[in-house]
């Protein structure tokens, strides 16, 4: 099994005192940004990484999000490059950037140019971004499909063909020919986090590009997963455990009850406060913006279609009581219980690759470095060890 780290890059300090009511004020004001925070904070985050190569890991996972607290990658192109003169081995998943909201001639040469600095290990992620990424840029919602389909040709012809040319609705070029290209030939590996539209998944099918199913787990991306395995049939693909990563959160503890004591104040702090900072989550209000399709959740299950419609609600209303009940059954404990709670999930999806959270909201770096090294000593060998060899989801769906 391989095992990313994924690295959100928040902001290095807790911001709830400066909260109007129950949310962060959007604009978020300059006087309220302190430099030798962000400062501390990306040099903090390339020490974690250089500690993520020298243990062993596989790789680890960048984003882009904008004008927010939330994650401070704005170019994720930017920390890969920094990343990849620190670390020597680690694959650097950039996840990914948003192919809609930027020119993507220039994103198709910046993913050549990281690829040769780092030699061949660049994965190149590429998203749709949160509306409030669109409200930044300036570009329309409804306009996002089809900008992500169109920037996605563009990139992909830049890079296997020799000279091309391109008439489309946004963008234009003629007589172009990239420098430098790739290492990998014919480009790097390509995936797509997938929220839950079913033109995402259908998408990701026809082009056989790996994804990242859901945020939720359970039964929605068991939902996303069939209707994926659908897709690459129909193109005349077949799934393979190489196709999906998980995205999973973890924290390794002496006992279940002090892991969730620990992260707890991390895990409510990003649900509460950090997460949809100045944007919206839900399925109907992107609905109705042109995000997504009228019948973008059709394909879900009637008993998953509330994890699909992704309530502001149900993540901002989150308690420590609820909370602790949740992390029941997820990989928070003792190694041993960590370990197998991620096996069982990649077993269950059929997942062969596993993005692990181990730096919930804004934690310090000491707690981030101390889960880093404890998770490489006494579960990264277990998973490590582990192949997940079947997608029992399209399994089942074939019976």
């Amino acid at each position: 099994m391989k095992v990313f780290v994924f690295d959100l890059l928040a902001y290095g300090e807790n911001l709830d005192h400066i909260k109007e009511g129950t949310e962060l004020p959007y604009p978020l004001s300059q006087r309220h940004f302190k430099s030798d925070v962000a400062v501390r904070t990306y040099a903090e985050h390339l020490a974690a990484w250089e500690e993520i190569d020298r243990l062993g890991y596989d790789g680890v996972g960048f984003n882009e999000h904008h004008c927010s607290p939330y994650g401070l990658m704005n170019s994720p192109n930017l920390m890969a490059s920094a990343a990849a003169q620190r670390t020597k081995n680690l694959k650097l998943l950039i996840y990914g950037n948003l192919l809609p909201l930027h020119e993507p001639l220039r994103l198709a040469e910046e993913i050549a140019m990281l690829d040769c600095l780092s030699n061949g290990r660049v994965i190149s992620g590429f998203a749709r971004g949160i509306p409030r990424e669109y409200q930044v840029h300036n570009v329309p919602l409804a306009d996002s499909r089809a900008r992500f389909e169109e920037a996605y040709e563009i990139v992909t012809r830049a890079w296997t063909e020799d000279v091309f040319s391109y008439s489309g609705r946004f963008w234009s070029y003629k007589d172009v020919s990239i420098w430098p290209r790739p290492v990998q030939q014919p480009y790097p590996p390509i995936m797509i986090p997938i929220v839950g539209s079913h033109e995402s998944i259908e998408f990701a099918g026809r082009h056989n590009i790996g994804i990242t199913p859901g945020l939720a787990g359970g039964g929605l991306r068991d939902d996303i997963v069939r209707h994926y395995a659908k897709s690459l049939a129909l193109a005349g693909h077949r799934i393979t455990p190489d196709h999906l990563s998980l995205a999973l959160n973890a924290y390794v503890a002496d006992s279940k009850a002090q892991a969730v004591r620990e992260v707890g104040p991390y895990h409510l702090y990003f649900n509460k406060t950090l997460f949809s900072h100045g944007s919206f989550t839900e399925t109907a209000a992107q609905r109705k913006a042109g995000y997504v399709g009228e019948h973008s959740t059709d394909y879900v299950r009637p008993e998953n279609q509330r994890a699909a419609a992704l309530l502001r609600e149900d993540f901002r209303n989150l308690t420590q009581e609820q909370f602790e009940r949740q992390a029941e059954n997820l990989p928070y404990g003792t190694p041993q219980e960590v370990a197998e709670r991620i096996i069982a999930q990649a077993e269950h999806a059929g997942a062969n690759m596993v993005q692990i959270g181990l730096n919930r909201g804004a934690m310090p770096h000491d707690m981030f470095i101390h889960q880093i090294r404890r998770f490489a000593a006494e579960v990264l060998p277990i998973l490590k060890k582990h192949e997940v060899k079947r997608v029992r989801a399209a399994e089942e769906m074939a019976a």
